[in-house]
């Protein structure tokens, strides 16, 4: 009782009956106070030094591991109407399966003949171009047979105007020799005419004397006319020589422009051809697209298109397909923040949705129901909802994930980092600071080693 009061009700009140009343008031019930007060004090600080394992709690998705193992969908290379469904939705398909086939949409590719009559039109082009190169080769024959030819008639027309020189020399000294002979007998008959004034020759032999005047002038003319034929000789040949020349230099240079006209249209022909093969090769692959093939092994989750003789666009998407061979990951994000204090080979720890767990975040190894795995990648840009995705693989060491989980459960992580006393633990969250920075042993021991 508090006696505030000076009318006191003590001895009033029959304590008999108040049996609480009676228990409070005796000593034994201050020592039961006394020592539950110390029992939990004793077990608060007991608490506050027991270990607690740091971690960085994050939610994702299951995923896989590889981008080849991830959900896809398999677009038409070619537009086209959709002809004929080879598969359903969830089945089962194997690499190179067929899974829809397309018919033709375009008027240039509607001729059922197309790449008949485009191999036929290459063949033509190539046998044209095989006539050119035997074009070319045919004028290289002409060509140089006219080389030939002109090397063999100037050495003739040389030889000729060779021939033209030594005559010119020829007749040039026979006709100096008819001039000193015509001299001599002028000399002659002057002393004849001489002798015969004299009375020492007769007028016979004067006239015989000048006979030989004129035949030795006459002689000399013919030689001189002789000669001046001969020189015209020499510059006919000289001409000829000249035209030789020109002629032969015409018709190769002739032979050389159809030459190189045919190279070039046998160039353009090569180009042709070369357009035809690759039109060709287009045809021909163009026609191996009407079937639209699985490209791996998985099983057919969606058909985005439906129906019989829908159209399809180049590119369009026809259905999604899920890789049966897939190792799993969980794809998990984190806030900028904790990002520091990831580091690949991080321990952590998965709770997928639709297997029961039981978790202690501060103690791990006490949770049931969780999975092992290690941090197996980190991404260097933000994704867009603000945070770092990190891909999350299975741990060897750790128990197997569930058989039946499949890609795309959602899935809570908790990435381990170090061990502190619960007490640190409450005063950091208070305090709102962030964990203790991670550092693996592994870590530790190379860089003490490296120091020594």
């Amino acid at each position: 009782m508090l006696n505030i009061s000076n009318n006191s009700i003590d001895q009033r009140v029959d304590r008999t009956k108040f049996k609480s009343l009676s228990f409070v008031e005796s000593k034994l019930s201050g020592n039961v106070i006394r020592r539950l007060l110390v029992s939990t004090i004793v077990v608060g600080i007991v608490v506050l030094l027991l270990p607690w394992t740091q971690n960085i709690r994050a939610s994702g998705e299951v995923t896989a591991l590889s981008p080849e193992q991830r959900p896809q969908t398999i677009h038409s290379v070619i537009g086209g109407r959709i002809e004929k469904w080879f598969v359903n939705e969830g089945d089962f398909v194997e690499k190179g399966d067929t899974i829809i086939f397309l018919s033709e949409v375009k008027d240039e590719y509607f001729d059922p003949q197309l790449l008949d009559r485009t191999q036929q039109q290459l063949r033509s082009k190539e046998m044209a171009v095989g006539s050119y190169m035997e074009k070319i080769k045919s004028l290289d024959t002409q060509i140089d047979a006219l080389a030939e030819t002109s090397v063999l008639k100037l050495k003739q027309t040389r030889n000729k105007l060779l021939q033209a020189q030594l005559k010119v020399v020829s007749d040039s000294i026979e006709f100096q020799a008819a001039k000193i002979n015509f001299r001599i007998a002028e000399e002659q008959y002057v002393r004849m005419q001489e002798l015969y004034a004299k009375g020492l020759k007769s007028l016979t032999d004067l006239e015989s004397r000048e006979s030989s005047v004129q035949k030795a002038q006459a002689d000399m003319i013919a030689k001189e006319s002789k000669l001046l034929s001969t020189k015209n000789e020499l510059i006919n040949a000289r001409i000829e020589l000249t035209s030789i020349q020109s002629q032969y230099r015409d018709d190769i240079a002739k032979a050389e422009s159809n030459k190189y006209a045919a190279l070039s249209d046998m160039y353009d022909a090569e180009a042709v051809v070369t357009k035809l093969q690759n039109q060709y090769m287009n045809y021909s692959v163009r026609t191996g697209m009407y079937y639209v093939l699985a490209p791996q092994d998985g099983y057919i989750t969606q058909a985005i298109q439906s129906g019989i003789g829908e159209t399809v666009k180049e590119g369009a998407s026809i259905v999604s397909i899920m890789p049966s061979k897939v190792d799993l990951a969980v794809a998990m994000y984190v806030r900028p923040i904790d990002l520091p204090l990831l580091k690949k080979g991080n321990k952590v720890r998965l709770q997928f949705d639709g297997w029961p767990a039981i978790v202690f975040s501060g103690w791990p190894n006490t949770s049931y129901g969780t999975y092992g795995g290690k941090v197996y990648a980190i991404d260097n840009f933000i994704s867009p909802n603000g945070k770092y995705r990190v891909l999350v693989e299975q741990d060897e060491e750790d128990h197997p994930w569930p058989d039946v989980l499949r890609v795309g459960a959602g899935a809570m992580s908790m990435t381990l980092l170090n061990d502190v006393p619960v007490g640190y633990e409450m005063w950091r969250q208070i305090n709102g600071f962030p964990p203790d920075y991670y550092v693996q042993e592994t870590s530790q021991k190379a860089q003490t080693t490296k120091k020594k």
